[in-house]
């Protein structure tokens, strides 16, 4: 979560499932009116605008990030991912709009915050602190964070839930997808039910405070002795199902480190790339979530902070394995291992057609020629993402549905997608074939 900007305010958060479902029915209700005027309009003009282009509109975009940013909760949460992965996929002036759902949420009023804590703590709970700030110091898609500190000195942060997020999760996915399948933007044929199915799943996981605490303590035992980072201690008295309290960790968005010297930069990346390596064949345990709010940056220490572990997985053993080869068949540029490598993964299943499965398999390879030439890749120049968004386009113009991914390896996709517009963002130098080696070592 990151700290407030000038455009958060306070908002009630809707909490009714009916009242959710129709603020998602009238703002589906209100992009389409919008695709159809707009294309009418158009068509008089003698223009044949494709349901993308009628779709993907300043106006309809702004709309939607404004509702689903009042929404909060699994619609918000949807609309982030989106926004993460689009990458370089959005034109400039979209992707400054859809950027807020990657900023800070509105935040609930002080009433509808002290029902939540009335309900969670009892009455009279601020009798157990000696400071609470009542408006937030960050606020996102499930939760805000309020500072707060004990009789006895100790600073915490506390994230409360949004009222009615845990139980209208169901509707609010269900809605999302159809806003997406409105959208025209997945190929045709494209299944979309699994992914709406995980995104429920997780979505239900992450509302629950007392799994993210766990995963909170389980982080801290796994780096107490790691002079890299620095994990908020868990306060389990007033830690419940929709409020977890911990140590407060002073930091700034890992955003600003981009100001800071190269070697800084370089610093930085190195050590969460490491963390990601370790998480996947040390621990066995990875917080997938590679939202840039989840890290945090101490200038005076060099640290990186780590928040928010409600979208940590368990790595299983064969996929352990099988990522483990496929990166020492990579490195060894031994393409027909790899095909073989990804097939059994799941990832480019033998259903694919063999003339689209060795353009995936090309791509891939593109990745490990890139880090297996540039011993130190300088994501700062680097225009990789851009080869690999062209081939995918192509892929697509060609009629290439994807399949499927098996739900543990996209959750793994999606962190080292992460890391990588990360690196970008801080123009840093990532030495890849350095961090895999000793990754690998490691166990």
């Amino acid at each position: 979560m990151s700290q407030n900007n000038p455009i958060s305010r306070p908002l009630a958060v809707p909490t009714g499932r009916v009242s959710r479902m129709m603020r998602m029915g009238v703002l589906a209700a209100d992009v389409a009116g919008r695709m159809a005027v707009d294309g009418a309009r158009q068509w008089g003009k003698g223009s044949r605008p494709t349901p993308r282009e009628l779709f993907m509109t300043p106006g309809n975009l702004r709309r939607m990030t404004d509702e689903l940013a009042r929404m909060r909760g699994a619609a918000m949460k949807v609309g982030q991912l989106v926004s993460m992965d689009a990458g370089d996929v959005l034109p400039p002036e979209l992707a400054e709009v859809m950027a807020r759902l990657r900023a800070d949420a509105d935040f609930m009023p002080p009433k509808q915050l002290r029902d939540v804590l009335d309900t969670e703590w009892g009455a009279g709970w601020r009798q157990r602190f000696a400071q609470f700030d009542v408006r937030p110091i960050a606020a996102a898609s499930i939760g805000q964070v309020h500072r707060a500190c004990l009789p006895d000195g100790t600073k915490l942060a506390i994230k409360v839930q949004y009222p009615g997020i845990a139980r209208s999760i169901d509707s609010d996915v269900s809605n999302i997808g159809s806003l997406i399948r409105m959208s025209r933007l997945l190929p045709e044929g494209f299944e979309l039910r699994p992914y709406l199915d995980e995104a429920r799943a997780q979505l239900k996981e992450e509302a629950d405070y007392n799994a993210e605490a766990a995963h909170l303590a389980t982080f801290g035992r796994l780096l107490k002795d790691d002079a890299d980072f620095i994990v908020p201690a868990l306060h389990a008295p007033l830690t419940t199902r929709k409020v977890l309290a911990m140590t407060y960790v002073k930091s700034d968005k890992i955003e600003t480190v981009a100001e800071q010297p190269q070697d800084v930069r370089d610093g930085v990346m190195y050590v969460l790339c490491m963390l990601m390596l370790r998480e996947l064949f040390e621990f066995g345990v990875m917080q997938t979530d590679p939202n840039f709010a989840n890290y945090r940056f101490d200038p005076d220490t060099g640290r990186i902070a780590l928040l928010d572990f409600g979208a940590t997985r368990r790595v299983p053993a064969a996929l352990q394995t099988h990522m483990r080869a496929l990166l020492q068949a990579g490195l060894a540029d031994q393409r027909t291992e790899v095909g073989h490598i990804v097939m059994q993964m799941g990832l480019v299943p033998d259903t694919v057609e063999a003339p689209f499965r060795d353009r995936i398999l090309d791509m891939i390879m593109l990745v490990f020629d890139e880090i297996r030439v540039a011993p130190l890749l300088d994501l700062g120049t680097s225009d990789l993402s851009r080869r690999l968004q062209r081939e995918g386009e192509a892929l697509a113009a060609a009629g290439f549905v994807p399949p499927p991914v098996p739900m543990d390896l996209l959750y793994i996709q999606r962190k080292v997608a992460g890391m990588f517009l990360l690196a970008t963002r801080l123009k840093a130098r990532v030495p890849v074939t350095e961090l895999i080696a000793t990754g690998l070592n490691r166990v």
